[in-house]
């Protein structure tokens, strides 16, 4: 859905990074080394972004359907 604003297991801010990251990696680029480009140096933030899905493009077609 959306990337969380901060890390689950440590709690630090990590939601400001997402769109560069995403864009960086759409771009063809190795995402561990966007990470570390990043300053995104904790496993448990890492995970956060290698593991996430973007489907919320997908689930607002839902909520836009009932709108008149």
């Amino acid at each position: 859905m959306i990337i969380p604003m901060r890390c689950f297991t440590c709690g630090k801010p990590i939601a400001h990074i997402w769109e560069e990251f995403a864009r960086r990696v759409k771009a063809g680029e190795d995402p561990g080394k966007v990470l570390d480009d990043l300053g995104v140096k904790r496993y448990c933030c890492r995970r956060m972004f290698l593991s996430h899905v973007d489907l919320i493009d997908e689930v607002i077609k839902f909520f836009e359907v009932g709108r008149v």
